[in-house]
């Protein structure tokens, strides 16, 4: 493809999705999507770098941030991520890619959330227990435990177009579960009973697009995530938290470099709008310095969040028989009373 073909294509790809940005009004509907999961990133490295990396994302990771980008893949990647998230809740998060030739390359993901235990509490067990001068107030506990959850599993696909374009799409299978069983009863105001789920299946997508602009190291990536109907527990349905991201990045030093060439240092500097479909836009900034490819250090920020602001972290690569091992860790601010977010991710490159 000609290359002014290819500059149109990568513009005309970004104006439409700039053009499909929800507005202002729409985005500032506070709470009005459901399975917020999925705004918990996996990836230590692009947490670390405040959440800028939907033109960063390449090889395995990416199936979480933009499907393009897995063509970065060379070879079969891995990359397991943990999260340890507020109120002892946990994220595990797979990632496979493996290049297919001039097929193209795969892509897989499996994220599951563990919640831990939640104590039930009912309004009709809101009582004074006990005799005597052993009287308590019991504040609604019925006795039983249970154990919320959540699933992902998700197939990629993507391919190159051109030597610098690359496309992709995932298909996700996500499933949520809140209490023990699949449905809960409870009594209506007219002395009957209501029946509502309390786990709920569907399928979501996710579309990117990757473009090396061929000036220096400047790459531009944009991604639709969670694409999907509506999720419905009780009488109302609600969306899933559709996303968009539209990201830049390149190196101020290193190798094809905006600033200078250095063969032995780099910085990489990543810039995301990120448009979610229940709050107004907000801006993630990213930096991370690389000494020799083994090792670096990361940050970044996010701006408009609520709680949510600082991000740092580091990472080393090394070669374990011919085995290319990546180690990194994030740390994320989550203000006062939310206390900090800390992922521990793991990538392994077969030869």
């Amino acid at each position: 493809m000609p290359m002014n073909a290819q500059r149109l294509l990568a513009l005309l790809l970004v104006a439409a999705l700039c053009a499909a940005w929800p507005t202002r009004a729409f985005a500032q509907k506070v709470g009005t999507s459901s399975l917020q999961f999925l705004k918990v990133m996996p990836t230590a490295r692009a947490t670390a770098m405040g959440d800028a990396y939907s033109a960063q994302a390449s090889g395995a990771d990416a199936v979480f941030w933009n499907p393009a980008g897995i063509t970065g893949a060379l070879s079969h990647d891995i990359a397991l991520t943990l999260t340890l998230w507020i109120f002892d809740s946990r994220q595990a998060a797979l990632a496979y890619a493996v290049p297919l030739g001039e097929f193209g390359t795969l892509g897989l993901q499996l994220q599951y959330v563990d919640y831990g235990e939640i104590e039930e509490t009912r309004v009709d067990q809101l009582e004074f227990v006990g005799t005597g001068g052993d009287v308590r107030y019991n504040p609604g506990l019925t006795g039983t435990v249970f154990s919320p959850s959540a699933l992902v599993a998700g197939l990629t696909y993507a391919k190159d177009l051109t030597e610098r374009f690359s496309t992709g799409i995932t298909a996700k299978f996500v499933h949520e579960s809140l209490y023990s069983s699949g449905t809960v009863t409870v009594p209506d105001e007219a002395g009957g009973y209501d029946t509502y789920n309390t786990a709920v299946s569907l399928v979501l997508f996710d579309f990117g697009m990757r473009y090396r602009t061929g000036f220096r190291s400047m790459v531009l990536g944009a991604s639709v995530q969670n694409f999907g109907s509506q999720v419905k527990y009780g009488e109302e349905g609600y969306p899933a938290p559709l996303a968009f991201r539209l990201g830049l990045s390149f190196n101020v030093f290193g190798s094809e470099a905006l600033g200078w060439v250095d063969e032995q240092n780099r910085l990489t500097m990543a810039f995301d709008i990120f448009q979610p479909n229940d709050y107004a836009q907000q801006l993630h900034v990213g930096a991370e310095y690389c000494f020799a490819d083994v090792f670096a250090a990361r940050g970044g920020y996010k701006w408009n969040y609520d709680t949510e602001g600082l991000t740092l972290g580091a990472g080393v690569r090394t070669q374990l028989t011919g085995v290319d091992l990546r180690f990194d860790y994030s740390y994320g601010d989550l203000g006062e009373y939310l206390s900090t977010v800390h992922r521990l991710s793991l990538g392994v490159t077969l030869p």
